[in-house]
């Protein structure tokens, strides 16, 4: 007997007064060690399916409508959805630990993190106060966080997004369970990051025995931590199987579309393929032989781009932070961006990549006056723009747009996308009369695959996807001239990214814009950019042509962020 089987589950949840079946039919076993890992884009019911095992769905919204789901722990067998609620909260945390996609929300902003830990225990274990803490430094000491002791006494705000997750995993391991259910816990993490988290947890995976459930939408981390894999597409499995199979001969249309958007390391292609090409079958495609950049092409474009005058010169930029200050001592400073300087070229993408922490934010935000620069000097066609205050600010922001990480919190909930897209365009007087600005946000919309009629829905009635191109239409309105693109396809799907990179470069090609591209995805940066900055501690330590950077990187912090990049099978 498996230790985890889950027979035809299907789920529906309350729509409109009526239930409407969501999952259906989902079948599949885990082995104790054994990975399991679960793919499929956002609104595929991954997380839904996994709620269910460990029975968090929401009970007035949604309901279990058949199936069984069978938990066998070493003396008896359970059936987890005819357990009584005191028996299941005896299991759940205890034998099924689930670690959580965004470790920010997951953790209490106001209790500490040894503290959060140690409620765990103290739930399931009976274990005097000095032992629970010495556990939890145990724990910690096990997911590699420097200075558990410390940390036991710190708030989540106060550490990085990759040790607050390495938190949630000495939480979710308190009490070795024999389940862990991972639901998308390295997706906004830098690659090196991740990459020590998927190491972190085969080996306690190994110390434990642990059966593993691991929810994502990238098939590179999966083939990097699974044995088994089940592909997931509106709330059933399309194909599953073990993962050198899946990854060697995958058979639905689906999986081949996941496995093909990503973009490719060894090539570049014009277009990058989308799960819709694949789902669609569509002819005129050649998905076996996408026309790619020629290396000669490729040439000929830099020579243009790189004999015009720069659009952009960054000279011995700073930026520091003030510390706290302690009485009798003088105030500590962090320094963000570290005299950094360069150019950029009309028509040109510049990638800028680098772990979490290392200025990349800081920097672009710095470039449009969004944040104070301390020293050093910001030429925008051949004007200062450190200088700039009020009115003259105001016009050079009609020139220079940023596009955010989060399409969640960057739009305001109240306003409808139309009017968050026009809103720009009524600050700067642009246009004559609300008429022309509302044909104008329409043309934006369509302009970026949406549709005129979206005009007065909001936010939330959008995907993820769909939110991230109600931004770039927002940074479109004013007709800018450069674009900063902070982190901002890192939150979408692997399929909902490789739309949006199409999108960036077709308006590249039809508006001639210049890019500044910052991300941790060393992958996307390389595909996007004609060049290459490499940011470590607040300094640039490397920067060359995309293609050059990854065949022949001359840092080791550059050939260490190179090396992170899942792969696949």
């Amino acid at each position: 007997m498996p230790l985890l089987e889950v027979k035809n589950l299907s789920v529906a949840f309350q729509s409109e007064g009526q239930f409407k079946k969501v999952i259906h039919n989902v079948s599949f076993t885990l082995e104790k060690g054994q990975t399991l890992g679960i793919v499929g884009e956002s609104g595929s019911g991954k997380s839904v399916t996994c709620s269910a095992v460990i029975r968090l769905l929401p009970e007035k919204q949604a309901k279990i409508s058949s199936g069984q789901i069978f938990y066998k722990d070493t003396e008896q067998l359970f059936d987890i959805l005819k357990l009584p609620d005191k028996k299941m909260r005896d299991l759940r945390g205890n034998r099924i630990s689930m670690i959580f996609q965004e470790p920010m929300t997951a953790l209490n902003p106001v209790i500490k993190c040894g503290y959060q830990v140690a409620e765990i225990l103290k739930r399931h274990q009976n274990l005097r106060s000095t032992a629970i803490k010495a556990k939890v430094i145990k724990l910690f000491k096990e997911v590699m966080l420097p200075t558990p002791e410390k940390i036991y006494n710190t708030y989540p705000h106060e550490i990085s997004g990759g040790q607050k997750q390495r938190v949630m995993i000495a939480m979710a391991m308190a009490c070795e369970p024999d389940i862990l259910i991972a639901d998308e816990p390295t997706t906004a993490l830098d690659v090196t990051v991740q990459k020590t988290i998927l190491d972190l947890m085969k080996k306690l995976q190994q110390k434990y025995n642990t059966g593993i459930i691991f929810i994502t939408h990238d098939l590179g981390v999966v083939a990097e931590i699974a044995d088994k894999v089940a592909v997931m597409l509106k709330g059933e499995i399309v194909e599953n199987g073990k993962v050198d199979d899946i990854f060697k001969n995958p058979q639905h249309p689906y999986t081949l579309g996941l496995m093909a958007c990503r973009p490719p390391l060894d090539s570049r292609p014009k277009r990058l393929l989308t799960v819709r090409d694949f789902m669609q079958a569509r002819e005129e495609l050649n998905i076996q032989n996408p026309e790619l950049i020629s290396h000669k092409d490729r040439k000929a474009k830099h020579e243009a781009i790189y004999q015009q005058e720069p659009i952009m010169e960054i000279r011995n930029l700073v930026k520091q932070y003030a510390g706290k200050k302690a009485l009798f001592k003088a105030r500590e400073y962090f320094t963000a961006v570290d005299n950094v300087s360069f150019k950029v070229y009309p028509g040109e993408t510049l990638g800028l990549v680098g772990e979490s922490g290392c200025g990349k934010t800081t920097l672009g935000r710095t470039l449009l006056g969004m944040i104070t620069a301390n020293a050093g000097n910001i030429i925008y066609k051949s004007q200062n723009t450190t200088k700039l205050k009020g009115k003259e600010m105001r016009q050079l922001r009609k020139k220079i747009q940023i596009i955010f990480q989060d399409p969640y919190s960057s739009l305001n909930p109240r306003l409808t996308v139309g009017s968050a897209i026009e809103e720009p365009l009524k600050v700067h007087g642009f246009l004559n009369g609300r008429k022309q600005r509302k044909a104008r946000v329409k043309e934006l919309l369509e302009k970026v695959g949406l549709e005129s009629a979206h005009y007065n829905r909001y936010p939330h009635e959008f995907s993820g996807g769909q939110r991230q191109r109600v931004c770039i239409a927002r940074a479109l309105a004013m007709q800018p001239e450069f674009i900063i693109c902070d982190e901002s396809v890192s939150a979408l799907d692997v399929s909902v990214q490789a739309q949006v990179l199409n999108l960036f470069n077709e308006l590249k090609e039809d508006f001639g814009f210049t890019y500044i591209f910052i991300s941790h995805d060393l992958s996307v940066v390389r595909y996007m950019s004609d060049r290459v900055l490499v940011m470590k501690d607040g300094y640039l330590v490397e920067q060359a042509e995309a293609d050059e950077l990854y065949r022949n990187p001359q840092q080791e912090y550059t050939r260490k962020l190179i090396e992170a990049i899942p792969e696949g099978k």
